[in-house]
């Protein structure tokens, strides 16, 4: 059995299917558990809806970190909804200076810091977006002291050495569709190298569907190919991604056992 440590099943909900559709299709190709990721505090409700809706699906909340915003959100304002016993992680928050440059991203990083606050305060691990800001994603996490509650990198794309030393904070390294592609040869040497016990897989669906689904929107039910590739790059047996993705997971996100 597989899990997606990651989608966004409320930008599913647009299209004519509709979420259920998306879930049974998950549930048909051995998804387990779904972990549908927060991005904006308008949004949030639809992610909820979800966790509420499936057995089979939990949520997290957070502000993305490209989320332009007339008023930023407090840290009580977040722990609001954090606090709710559905949400079992923060995010996704981090930093992104590939998607917004020449700006002034001293409110981004603010906004990291207290997702981190908000984190270590209800015990709930976070979920990070980091692109293009290795070295400052790295700090923000040491100066706030984000190991005391660990986490997870997802949609991982960066280098080995930042792997490292988010590994070192206590964190997971999650792989999407992205490390199917055939230019992502970096990637490839790194998902081999992340020690059996560290690693999770996800679709970040509706976008980066892997090979061999590219050019459709991405769902739940194709995170078993993502497992498929990194079960060629570490020449094991997809089951055996399937079980260790899956332990990891649950261990990262305990609280789902107990919602």
């Amino acid at each position: 059995m597989f899990v997606d440590s990651h989608c966004h099943l409320n930008m599913l909900d647009t299209s004519e299917q509709g979420v259920d559709a998306y879930v049974q299709a998950a549930r048909d190709a051995e998804v387990e558990h779904m972990l549908c990721v927060s991005t904006s505090l308008d949004t949030f409700p639809q992610v909820l809806d979800c966790a509420m809706r499936f057995p089979d699906v939990s949520c997290s909340f957070g502000v993305h970190p490209t989320e332009k915003m007339t008023a930023e959100p407090s840290v009580d304002v977040l722990l609001a909804d954090a606090e709710r016993p559905e949400v079992v992680a923060i995010g996704e928050t981090g930093l992104d200076y590939f998607h917004i440059q020449g700006d002034d991203l001293k409110w981004q990083q603010q906004r990291f810091r207290d997702h981190i606050a908000v984190a270590k305060s209800l015990k709930k691990p976070l979920i990070i977006h980091t692109r293009d800001a290795r070295e400052d994603t790295i700090a923000i996490m040491k100066e706030e002291n984000a190991a005391a509650i660990g986490g997870v990198m997802h949609c991982f794309t960066e280098t080995l050495a930042m792997a490292e030393q988010a590994m070192a904070l206590g964190f997971y390294i999650s792989f999407s569709g992205i490390v199917t592609f055939k230019n992502a040869r970096e990637l490839k040497e790194v998902a081999k190298k992340i020690p059996a016990d560290r690693f999770l897989i996800e679709t970040d669906s509706p976008f980066l569907a892997p090979v061999p689904m590219r050019g459709k929107a991405n769902q739940p039910a194709y995170v078993p190919h993502v497992a498929a590739c990194l079960a060629e790059l570490r020449q094991e047996s997809v089951d055996t991604i399937a079980r260790q993705s899956t332990e990891n997971f649950y261990r990262l996100f305990s609280q789902i056992n107990n919602v």
